[in-house]
C-alpha cells in the first residue's frame, strides 16, 4: 500500500537510536491493535453465543408447542383445533431453527475462524518475537561488553578468540531475530487491513444468506394463507371475548342486584318480605350440623342436599357426599328445635333408626324451606317403597330438577338414587343400582359387598409340608406378607405373587371385557358405598400364581375364593385412583346356554398396575403351559396309535397261514418289511409326528431281517 510506514531491515544490525525509536512506535501500535482485536473478538463471541442461544430457544419453543398435545387439560377436548394449530406452528419453527443453525455454522466459519486465526497466528507471533528480540538484545550487549574488556597483552589470545566467537554468535542471533521481528511488524500493517475486515465481511454474507433462506422458507403461499387464517381466527376469538366480557359484566351487575338480599344472613327490615317456598321437593345448601364430643358439642358447616329420598352431607374437602339420614323410613319428621341457645335450629328425626340430625340454618326462611322440603320428600316425593313405578314416575315429573351445584356436589350419578337403602351393611347382597348410562351394565342387579365363598372353595392352605417355608414375592417391600407354607398346587407353580387387597364389591355385567365397563362398575360400586355408608371392607391376601388366583384370609390362611385363570377375561386399573383395580370373570353354570359375567373391584396398598402386571404374567405362563401340555398329549396319542398299529400288524403276521393272507398284509414293494399306514382321519396328526412313524417302521424292518437270518419260512412267520 502506498504511504505505509515500514521498518527498514537494513538498519537492524546498526540498531541506531532513531531505529529504536521507530521500533518503539511500531511496538506500541501492535500492542494497541492486539487490545482492540481482543475486544472485537469478544463482540463476535457474544453474537455467536446469542445465535446459538436463539437456535436452542427456538428448538425449545417448538418442543413446547408439541408437548401441548400430551398435556392433560380437564377442560380441553382431545381433538382440539388449538392442538392441531400448535403442531403446525411447531413444524414451521423447526424450519426456522434449521435456518438459524445454518447461520450459526456460517458465523463460526466466516467470522470467528478468521478472527481467532489472526489473534493466535499473527498477534501472538509478534508478542513472542518481541520477547525473543529483547533477550537477543540483552545477550548482544553483554557479549560486546565482555569483548571490549579484553587487555592488550598477547598472552590472552585464547580468551580474545573466545570472546570474539561469543560476540559473533550473539550478533548473528540478534541480527536474525531483529530481521524476523521487523518483518513481522511490517507484515502486521498489511494484515491489519484484511484481518479486521474479513470477519465483518463474513458476518454480512452470512446475514444475507440467512435472510435469503428465511425468505424462501417462510415467505411461502401456504404459510401466508395459514398465518392469515390464524390471524382472522384470533381476531374472531378476541371479538367473541369482548362480547362475552360485556355480557359477563352485565350478568355480574344483575346478579349483584338480585343477591343484595342474600348478603344479609337475616333479611333487612327495609327490604320486601319474601316468604319461604313450601312446595320444594329438592334442596341443597350449607347448614351447620351438631355433633357431640365427650361432654361438649361441636357445630360444623357442611353442604347438605337431598337425593333419591336421602339427606346427604358433603364436607368441603370431600369429593362425594355421604348419607346423613334415610328419609324413606316411616315416621321421619323435620321440625324446629331449641338447643344450645342457637337460632334457626331444626332437627330431622327417625324413630325407627333412633337417629336425630340437628341442623342450623342462616335465617328463618332457610329453616322453614328445609323443613318443608324434607317433609314433602317424606310425604309425597323421592323414593318411597310403598309406591308403584307409575306413582314414582308421576312424582319424578312433578319434581323440579336439581341445581347445578347440587349435582356437582353429590359425587354420584343421579341414576344411583334408586339404590335400595333397606339392605343392611353386613348383607352380601346390598342395594341394586338403577340402569347406568353405559348399556353394558345390567339393570336391577345386586351389588355384593361381602365375599361369600361356597363350601367347596373353603380350604386350608397350611398342610404339614416338609422342607423350608416358601417366601412369596420376596422383593415386595410394601406388603411384607410371607406365607409360611402353601398347598401343593401353589407350591408347584412357576410364578407366585402376593398382595394385600380389600374387597369393595362386585356386580354382574353384560360383556366380558372392556376398560370403560370396569371403570363404570367401579363408579357404581363406590357411589353405592358412599350413599349407604358402607365403610367396612374385607381384607384378604391375593395370591396370583400361574395356576389360579386365590383370596386368602390373612388371619387363618383359609382360602375364601378361587378364580381360575381360564375364567378371568379382562382386568384393568383405575385411570385416576392408582389404588383401585378390577377384573371380569366368567361364571359357567350348568343348565344355562351362555355364561354370565361378573366384575370384581378391589383396593390395594401398592400400585394397581403392579397387580395387573402380575395377572398378565400369570396368564401368559398358564397359556404357555397349556400349549405345551396339548403338544405332549398329541404326541403321546400319536405314539399310542402307531404302537397299536404295529402290534396289530405283527399279530396279523403271526396269524397268517398262507401266501394269500400274507399278500394282504401292508408290505413294502420288495416284501421285506411291513409298512405302517394310518386311517384318513389320522393323516393330519401323523404329518406332525413323522419321526414316530420312522422309528416304528425301522423296528418292524429289523424284526423281519432277524427272522430271515434265523431261517424262518414265510408260512411259519
Amino acid at each position: 500500500m502506498p504511504g505505509m510506514e515500514k521498518l527498514h531491515l537494513e538498519d537492524v544490525l546498526e540498531d541506531s537510536p532513531q531505529t529504536r525509536n521507530l521500533l518503539r512506535v511500531f511496538e506500541n501500535d501492535a500492542f494497541a491493535l492486539k487490545k482492540y482485536t481482543l475486544g472485537l473478538h469478544n463482540c463476535c463471541q457474544r453474537i455467536m453465543k446469542a445465535q446459538n442461544e436463539l437456535c436452542a430457544a427456538t428448538q425449545a419453543l417448538s418442543q413446547q408447542l408439541r408437548d401441548y398435545e400430551i398435556q392433560t387439560f380437564p377442560l380441553e377436548p382431545e381433538d382440539s383445533i388449538l392442538t392441531t394449530t400448535l403442531k403446525q406452528f411447531s413444524s414451521y419453527l423447526d424450519d426456522v431453527s434449521s435456518i438459524q443453525q445454518v447461520l450459526s455454522a456460517q458465523y463460526s466459519e466466516t467470522m470467528m475462524y478468521p478472527m481467532s486465526r489472526f489473534i493466535q497466528a499473527d498477534l501472538e507471533e509478534v508478542s513472542t518475537l518481541c520477547e525473543m528480540f529483547q533477550i537477543a538484545t540483552t545477550e548482544h550487549e553483554s557479549a560486546i561488553k565482555n569483548y571490549m574488556k579484553l587487555p592488550k597483552k598477547k598472552e590472552n589470545d585464547r580468551q580474545r578468540m573466545e570472546y570474539n566467537e561469543e560476540l559473533y554468535g550473539m550478533r548473528k542471533k540478534f541480527h536474525q531475530t531483529g530481521l524476523h521481528y521487523y518483518s513481522s511488524l511490517n507484515a502486521l500493517q498489511y494484515k491489519r487491513k484484511c484481518s479486521l475486515l474479513e470477519p465483518i465481511l463474513g458476518y454480512m454474507h452470512a446475514q444475507r444468506a440467512f435472510f435469503q433462506m428465511g425468505q424462501d422458507a417462510v415467505c411461502k403461499k401456504e404459510i401466508e394463507e395459514f398465518l392469515n387464517n390464524i390471524n382472522a381466527s384470533v381476531q374472531g376469538v378476541q371479538k367473541e371475548l369482548q362480547q362475552d366480557t360485556k355480557k359477563t359484566v352485565d350478568l355480574i351487575d344483575t346478579l349483584e342486584q338480585q343477591s343484595v338480599q342474600q348478603y344479609h344472613a337475616e333479611p333487612n327490615p327495609e327490604m320486601p318480605y319474601i316468604p319461604p317456598n313450601t312446595q320444594l321437593a329438592q334442596k341443597g345448601g350449607y347448614l351447620f350440623i351438631r355433633s357431640k364430643q365427650l361432654i361438649a358439642t361441636r357445630w360444623d358447616r357442611c353442604f347438605f342436599f337431598t337425593q333419591g329420598g336421602n339427606l346427604m352431607c358433603q364436607p368441603k374437602d370431600e369429593v362425594a357426599g355421604s348419607l346423613s339420614l334415610d328419609l324413606n323410613e316411616p315416621g321421619v319428621l323435620a321440625e324446629p328445635y331449641e338447643t344450645d341457645d342457637r337460632r334457626f335450629v331444626f332437627h330431622v328425626s327417625s324413630p325407627k333408626l333412633r337417629k336425630s340430625v340437628v341442623l342450623q340454618a342462616e335465617n328463618e326462611r332457610e329453616r322453614d324451606e328445609w323443613i318443608c322440603t324434607i317433609n314433602n320428600i317424606v310425604r309425597e316425593s323421592g323414593y318411597v317403597k310403598s309406591k308403584s313405578p307409575q306413582q314414582q314416575q308421576a312424582v319424578k315429573e312433578r319434581t323440579p330438577s336439581t341445581t347445578s351445584s347440587t349435582k356437582e356436589s353429590g359425587g354420584s350419578s343421579p341414576d344411583m338414587a334408586n339404590v335400595n337403602s333397606s339392605a343392611s351393611l353386613g348383607s352380601p347382597h346390598a342395594p341394586k343400582p338403577a340402569p347406568a348410562t353405559n348399556d353394558m351394565l345390567l339393570s336391577d342387579v345386586p351389588i355384593q359387598f361381602d365375599l361369600q365363598p361356597s363350601i367347596d372353595d373353603i380350604t386350608d392352605v397350611t398342610p404339614n409340608l416338609q422342607g423350608p417355608p416358601k417366601r412369596i414375592n420376596p422383593f415386595d417391600q410394601t406388603t411384607g406378607e410371607v406365607l409360611d407354607t402353601l398347598d401343593s398346587a401353589i407350591a408347584d407353580s412357576h410364578y407366585v405373587e402376593s398382595f394385600v387387597v380389600r374387597f369393595l364389591g362386585s356386580m354382574e355385567v353384560k360383556a366380558d371385557r372392556g376398560e370403560p365397563l370396569v371403570l363404570e362398575t367401579m363408579r357404581q360400586i363406590m357411589a353405592a358405598r358412599a350413599i349407604h355408608n358402607v365403610f367396612r371392607m374385607t381384607e384378604s391376601r391375593l395370591v396370583v400364581s400361574s395356576d389360579n388366583m386365590r383370596l386368602i384370609d390373612p388371619a387363618t390362611n383359609i382360602v375364601r375364593t378361587v378364580f381360575a385363570l381360564a375364567d378371568i377375561s379382562f382386568w384393568a386399573a383405575h385411570n385416576e385412583n392408582k389404588r383401585l383395580f378390577g377384573f371380569i370373570t366368567r361364571n359357567r353354570q350348568t343348565g344355562l346356554p351362555n355364561p354370565s359375567f361378573a366384575c370384581h373391584v378391589f383396593e390395594c396398598n401398592v400400585s394397581a398396575e403392579e397387580i395387573c402386571s402380575a395377572i398378565q404374567t400369570a396368564t401368559k405362563l398358564a397359556f404357555q403351559a397349556l400349549m405345551e401340555k396339548k403338544a405332549v398329549e398329541k404326541i403321546q396319542k400319536v405314539k399310542a396309535k402307531e404302537k397299536n398299529i404295529l402290534l396289530q400288524n405283527i399279530q396279523n403276521l403271526e396269524d397268517a397261514d398262507s401266501d394269500e393272507e400274507l399278500n394282504k398284509l401292508p408290505l413294502s414293494p420288495d416284501g421285506k418289511y411291513l409298512v405302517l399306514t394310518a386311517t384318513e382321519d389320522d393323516d393330519e396328526m401323523l404329518e406332525d409326528t413323522n419321526y414316530v412313524d420312522t422309528q416304528m417302521t425301522q423296528q418292524v424292518k429289523d424284526l423281519v431281517v432277524t427272522q430271515e437270518e434265523e431261517g424262518v419260512d414265510d408260512s411259519e412267520a
